[in-house]
């Protein structure tokens, strides 16, 4: 056993190196322009696709095979400044979430982009010539290849080092991580600095994609599945930590070896998989780490603080132009049912429309007046649908029943988690949130016994009264109308106003007596309570409930409709659930490239509303009613 643990434990180094490269580069890009770059995984996913497609041609030889990788970076590093150029400069001065989301859209560009040139199939690049074959370490066999690998990550670090401590560049990279502001009121130009910056994350991510296409396939899903292991490294490494993204790297490489080389163990008589920990070894590493150590290995302790933010304008309750609105809106949707006949769908895209309302309303209860940005929102969904679908199926409770007492698994899913993550803030907070969600993902998907593993648990059909779409999609009314009506009237009870106090300044709110911790607890356990409802109701409307409830993409759309409505008002999640909803049918049904377009048309939204649509247009009628009232006086 213990030659097979040392071989292991190698081959984690191999990996390592490939984990570090990406990590580096994503470390770089946010240390220097606090963006979040989701699309930094399309970079390294787009980095196997060329690098495949140039040594495929030109890789014969040692000299073409490594001049083909080097190419392959090169390529995705001019992309990466090109977005810089063309996109992202654009939207600097938007929120940052709004990064988030435009960069969001750049993936589903790029996938779409990779599957028009490259097509959907698995695609194996040649191996590296002189590095093909294999030697033996204690009678196993190590390719010759990895241990190139081990060697080529510390170089690469011995690279950035350098360029970072001993250049004019490295030294305005690191400037510009301490104190941007500062740099810029100096006189140095921070567009090409950022451009730059960008260039290098983005090189760094297509040099790791270019160096495992001897080692992987290429394919469509490298994006989100490296992205989601890069955040997990800059995070417990420290972000902006160059050194801080080796060691993570290393750590959780080696975790992850180690637990293929031992395979099984028994703990108090129960036999337990190690090998089946390694999907979700990364995101236990994280949330041990930030609720240890929140900045990170190496980071800086001053990074972890509370961000205190320039309070924003106060919640107003509903004017009558809005209420007004609202009533013809009910009344459209009570009636919308009698057009069933001409539109036989209509019932079916109505449900998955009042769902998505009510999950973007239960995120942006924690996320615009709470403060607290999350990336795992899905947990609670996942975990109110799997709820709803064990007291039918486990309990044999009736349906009525089991919809109702769905949420209970979610909220005592948020009892626990939320306890830990409201300890955090800011970006550290939302990478908790997502690890916890990447756990609740792994027992949902190895939980075979219980919850059907991958397979998820099928025949979850509402009661006869409720078999026809139209008597489903009233009962979905019911539900979603009332939950996010008292949503929206809890922000102007006492728990909504200690909420917003806590977070425009959580130290003057202590100081007036507000348990900030325990506001934002209960917050986030109520928002857990309606994500889980909505959960409980796609179930049984789908008939059928597998991991994919719980997965990373489910939460991104949570996010992508909060932010396109406009996190600082209370109907954007309404309008942004609603759009992103009806884009995604829409436009599906037209083209087998619906990502790209629906990308694109996120794009637009961004850069032309960058305070989100509903924001845009409550900015335009206030600006007008300013008008109004100056041509008065």
């Amino acid at each position: 056993m213990l030659p097979n643990l040392l071989v292991q434990m190698v081959n984690g180094l191999a990996d390592a190196s490939a984990l570090f490269l990406v990590a580096a580069g994503l470390s770089l890009i946010f240390g220097v322009t606090r963006i979040v770059n989701f699309a930094h995984g399309s970079f390294y996913m787009l980095g196997v696709y060329v690098a495949y497609t140039i040594t495929s041609r030109f890789g014969a030889t040692t000299v073409g095979f490594w001049l083909s990788v080097i190419a392959s970076a090169l390529t995705i590093g001019a992309l990466g400044a090109l977005v810089e150029c063309i996109v992202l400069r654009r939207i600097y001065k938007a929120p940052e979430l709004f990064h988030l989301l435009a960069t969001f859209a750049l993936v589903l560009i790029f996938r779409d982009t990779a599957l028009a040139i490259w097509g959907p199939q698995d695609l194996f690049g040649p191996r590296a010539p002189h590095l093909a074959g294999a030697v033996e370490l204690l009678g196993h066999q190590l390719p010759t290849y990895d241990i190139a690998l081990i060697v080529i990550g510390p170089l690469v670090l011995l690279a950035l080092w350098y360029a970072l401590s001993h250049t004019r560049w490295g030294t305005l990279v690191r400037a510009a991580t301490s104190d941007r502001e500062m740099l810029g009121a100096l006189g140095i130009n921070q567009a090409w600095l950022f451009t730059g910056a960008f260039f290098v994350g983005a090189f760094l991510a297509g040099l790791g994609g270019a160096l495992q296409g001897p080692r992987m396939s290429a394919n469509l899903s490298l994006d989100l599945e490296t992205i989601g292991n890069a955040f997990v490294v800059v995070v417990v490494g420290g972000m902006g930590s160059i050194p801080g993204a080796f060691v993570a790297a290393l750590l959780i490489a080696e975790i992850k070896a180690l637990c293929i080389g031992i395979g099984h163990v028994s703990l108090f008589g129960i036999g337990l998989s190690l090998s089946r920990f390694t999907l979700v070894a990364e995101f236990v590493v994280m949330a041990v780490v930030l609720v240890v150590r929140p900045w990170g290995l190496l980071g800086r302790p001053s990074s972890a603080v509370r961000a205190t933010t320039a309070p924003e304008a106060p919640l107003k309750p509903a004017g009558k132009p809005l209420k007004v609105l609202a009533a013809c809106v009910l009344a459209a949707l009570v009636a919308a049912p009698l057009m069933a006949n001409a539109f036989p769908y209509m019932p079916v895209l109505l449900v998955e429309i009042l769902i998505a309302v009510l999950f973007a309303a239960s995120l942006h209860f924690i996320m615009g007046p709470g403060g607290m940005h999350s990336f795992g929102h899905a947990a609670y969904f996942g975990l109110g649908a799997y709820g709803a679908a064990l007291f039918l199926k486990v309990l044999e409770l009736p349906m009525e029943a089991a919809l109702v007492l769905g949420p209970v698994l979610a909220i005592l899913g948020a009892l626990l988690f939320g306890w830990f993550c409201v300890r955090l803030s800011g970006v550290y907070l939302a990478m908790l949130t997502l690890a916890f969600a990447q756990i609740v993902w792994s027992v949902v998907y190895q939980w075979d016994d219980v919850t059907g593993g991958s397979n998820g648990i099928l025949g979850l059909w509402p009661s006869s009264w409720l078999s026809s779409p139209v008597a489903y999609y009233y009962v979905t009314l019911a539900f979603a109308v009332p939950g996010v009506w008292l949503l929206r009237r809890m922000l102007f009870s006492p728990l909504g106003y200690a909420m917003r106090a806590s977070r425009d300044s959580a130290l003057r709110a202590e100081a007036i007596g507000i348990d900030t911790k325990r506001v934002q607890w209960v917050a986030f356990v109520i928002a857990s309570l309606f994500c889980g409802l909505a959960g409980s109701l796609y179930a049984f409307s789908k008939g059928t409930i597998s991991p994919e409830v719980i997965s990373v993409s489910r939460s991104v759309d949570g996010l992508v409709m909060v932010l396109l409505g406009g996190i600082q008002t209370l109907t954007g999640p309404v309008v942004g659930a609603a759009l992103l909803t009806w884009l995604q049918d829409a436009v599906a049904r037209q083209t087998d490239y619906w990502q790209a377009l629906l990308g694109a048309a996120i794009l637009l939204l961004v850069v032309a509303f960058p305070q989100g649509i509903v924001g845009f247009v409550r900015g335009r009628f206030e600006r007008d009613d300013t008008r109004a009232e100056g041509g008065t006086r």
